[in-house]
């Protein structure tokens, strides 16, 4: 049985070092034909086992995921390694239009645009390139509008394991947020701006 558990930790660390991505549990335990809880255990036994050794990889969950990263006390040390460039930092507008969809998510360009005030498409497929937000279908409404939402990335990048993780908005923050138009004020709008449109020649 032990043997068994040996060759599953390893078959589990071979498969995160090489898929270079998050990597679900569901996908492991299909992979290796065993159980999602036995799966979720090993996984978790190989995170503390990496987090002990102080090494410079380390295995982080996501949400249902895991996946190995470097850790940020060796990051300069790898760009310096890899002539890799130092990434852009996010501007205070992309930080904003990233919180509104964080919170929010799903949400539309339009749902965006009207709790900043301003035009968010440049910032939004900003934040696609960056891999921090991604498409997440469309609404079944006139011109059938895209809704976006973040990424593992997103979560990887600031330190979380899943959403619930978001810190809890300050207190003016959320109060400002109700009296914030919500998704369905949109899209009740928009409805309502289809219906009342009139030829004008």
């Amino acid at each position: 049985m032990s043997q068994n558990v040996n060759q599953c930790r390893a078959d589990i660390e071979a498969i995160l070092f090489a898929s270079g991505e998050p990597m679900s549990v569901s996908r492991i335990a299909q992979a290796i034909e065993v159980d999602e809880e036995t799966v979720k255990r090993l996984c978790e036994d190989l995170r503390q086992e990496y987090e002990m050794r102080k090494s410079g990889i380390h295995i982080v969950a996501l949400e249902d995921a895991y996946q190995f990263c470097t850790v940020t006390s060796s990051a300069n040390a790898v760009r310096a390694a890899l002539e890799l460039r130092r990434n852009t930092p996010l501007s205070q507008a992309a930080l904003e239009v990233l919180a509104v969809i964080a919170y929010n998510q799903p949400v539309t360009k339009a749902f965006v645009e009207q709790v900043r005030s301003v035009d968010c498409g440049a910032v939004i497929q900003g934040l696609m390139l960056k891999g921090l937000v991604e498409e997440r279908g469309r609404l079944e409404l006139p011109g059938r509008p895209l809704l976006y939402g973040t990424t593992a990335n997103f979560l990887r990048s600031f330190g979380l394991q899943s959403l619930e993780d978001l810190p809890p908005l300050p207190e003016e923050e959320q109060q400002r947020i109700m009296t914030e138009p919500t998704l369905d004020d949109v899209i009740r709008e928009s409805e309502e701006g289809e219906h009342g449109e009139t030829d004008e020649t």
